[in-house]
């Protein structure tokens, strides 16, 4: 970001989960003006913590005016946003110009959907930036969290779910995978981390670790076809409990590619519960 930009509050265009909060409080922490677009159905209500507007997805025109009257240059896209039938959208007349974009951008995938969006906002002399940018302490450094690190066996099963990963990305699959002993127990889709860490639980027992003899990792990694300015994966405290909730031995995140929430705490929760969290260099 220049010099000239952090002097301007940041825009946050905040939709649902815990990233778009974490964001907003890191750079005030940092000394940062911050005013948040909410998005109506997806944003929750830690947002009247801070200067904002609520705007619906339709409400393109809206939204760019209330950035543009807070000062806003520099804008930050974060959270869940659940795609809904483009049908139900009310449009303001800025919104009924950009829709046919956007709808023909969504049908390609979420991250087609995204970039249309950021691309959109970039027209009006918005700068857009991804969270790293916006909140560069949520990033993820290379080396492990906590006092756990994984083992060879381990780092096996780490470097094959890395590939999985990266080769469903490609098809704008998912973000995440879980190996262990060389077999794939499960990989995201539209589900998400949680739902897909669960269906582990439902493998046998022969499949996966127990409590007292893990076994298995869960890798992140951002989709080699994604913007960065829109979706890096995340993971926090919830994940680590979900993780050993199945018996893995740890989780393994690209180092520089993926955002933490509350490192501190995860990595406590984490020695807690006998888990490694690990940034590794793709």
């Amino acid at each position: 970001m220049t010099t000239a930009a952090v002097k301007t509050p940041l825009g946050v265009i905040a939709s649902g989960g815990d990233l778009p909060k974490a964001i907003a409080e890191s750079a005030r922490d940092g000394g940062r003006a911050v005013f948040v677009i909410a998005l109506t159905g997806s944003a929750e209500e830690w947002v009247k913590d801070f200067p904002h507007e609520w705007c619906g997805l339709g409400e393109v025109g809206k939204l760019l005016k209330a950035l543009k009257g807070a000062g806003c240059e520099e804008i930050t896209m974060a959270g869940k946003i659940a795609r809904p039938k483009f049908s139900d959208i009310k449009l303001d007349w800025k919104g009924v110009l950009v829709a046919p974009g956007i709808i023909a951008a969504a049908r390609k995938g979420d991250d087609g959907l995204l970039r249309a969006v950021v691309e959109t906002v970039e027209r009006e002399g918005f700068r857009a930036i991804g969270a790293q940018d916006a909140a560069p302490g949520l990033l993820v450094q290379e080396g492990p969290l906590g006092r756990l690190k994984p083992d060879a066996e381990d780092e096996v099963d780490i470097a094959t779910a890395f590939k999985i990963v990266r080769t469903l990305g490609e098809l704008d699959v998912g973000q995440a995978a879980v190996v262990s002993e060389g077999l794939p127990l499960a990989v995201e889709a539209a589900e998400g981390t949680d739902a897909m860490i669960a269906r582990i639980g439902t493998l046998p027992k022969h499949f996966r670790g127990q409590a007292d003899k893990r076994r298995g990792v869960l890798v992140k990694a951002p989709k080699p076809i994604q913007d960065r300015k829109t979706d890096l994966p995340v993971i926090g405290i919830a994940t680590v409990r979900n993780a050993a909730a199945v018996g893995l031995a740890g989780i393994a995140v690209e180092a520089g590619g993926a955002l933490i929430l509350g490192q501190k705490a995860v990595a406590e929760e984490a020695d807690k519960l006998g888990l490694f969290v690990i940034g590794v260099k793709p």
